[in-house]
């Protein structure tokens, strides 16, 4: 009874480590790949398998997209300039049975495969285009891995340049790039103020041309907003003094001209007393009067 007894536990125990041994949980993530004496049986969908101790090989496959950094790369662009470039890379595995049986390790393989294409794409720019077309080098590179990983069932879902180290010489030299680039703007930017300037006061010598009290207004007001600093020198601008000289030229030649009036009213009036007596001696004489003095 007892060896009926530990024969049973014997064999309840050996069903467990059996059971414990076929038994394999997949989960939702994953992907199995099932292999029985060496030969591939297929793909196992994630939930509770079983397989043949001893006999069956399963191969679980995450599916999840996987982040994977491409370490700094010494590439020399098309413009021969030493830059050190680094990356970062995403893919998933999308055909499990590929990923096993196709390669050893997808992973070591991408990561080797996308070195080698970051410094390849990179090298055909120059500098310039690789600082500022980081999208298209990223698209470049994503398309020429997506080809190379397509047999391997793995699909590169995302390749972005992380870092880009330049040379301290050619940091100082695109410094001054930058500060040239810089000062040109502010002369054109300038040059341009000065020239809308330019036509504004154009236009306004037009109008004050037109209207030359327009000018004397803008001289006083020049005037009021000089002395509001309660400055001591007065300026009189250059329009101002030509006008006080005219004025001076216009009183003087009003002058002059009065002067000419009263000297003529003068003129007359001599002429006058002069005429009259000779008119009154020949009526004298025709009255038999004797002539006297006019005084």
């Amino acid at each position: 009874m007892k060896t009926l007894i530990i024969v049973l536990v014997v064999v309840a125990v050996l069903l467990l480590i059996v059971f414990a041994l076929a038994m394999r949980i997949v989960r939702q993530y994953e992907q199995g790949v099932l292999f029985r004496l060496g030969r591939l049986q297929g793909s196992r969908a994630p939930g509770l398998r079983l397989i043949i101790p001893v006999v069956d090989v399963l191969h679980k496959v995450s599916l999840r997209i996987v982040t994977m950094p491409i370490q700094s790369q010494g590439i020399i662009t098309r413009d021969n300039v030493s830059v050190d470039v680094s990356a970062v890379a995403y893919f998933r595995v999308v055909d499990a049975v590929k990923s096993v049986i196709a390669i050893e390790n997808v992973r070591a393989a991408i990561n080797q495969i996308a070195q080698t294409t970051l410094r390849k794409v990179v090298g055909q720019h120059t500098l310039d285009q690789t600082l500022s077309e980081t999208d298209t080098i990223n698209l470049d590179i994503r398309k020429i891995l997506d080809v190379s990983t397509v047999d391997w069932g793995v699909e590169v879902t995302l390749v972005e340049l992380k870092d880009i180290q330049l040379p301290d010489s050619m940091k100082r030299a695109m410094a001054r790039q930058a500060e040239a680039e810089r000062e040109k703007r502010a002369k054109i930017i300038n040059a341009e103020g000065e020239a809308l300037a330019a036509a504004a006061l154009g236009d306004a010598s037009d109008t004050m041309m037109a209207h030359p009290l327009a000018l004397q207004l803008r001289n006083l007001q020049s005037l009021v907003e000089i002395g509001v600093d309660k400055n001591t020198t007065v300026v009189f601008p250059a329009p101002l003094m030509s006008t006080i000289e005219e004025l001076g030229s216009f009183l003087a030649r009003e002058k002059a001209a009065s002067t000419q009036a009263a000297g003529t009213r003068a003129s007359v009036t001599a002429a006058a007393k002069v005429i009259v007596p000779d008119s009154v001696v020949p009526l004298a004489a025709a009255n038999g009067g004797t002539s006297a003095d006019p005084a």
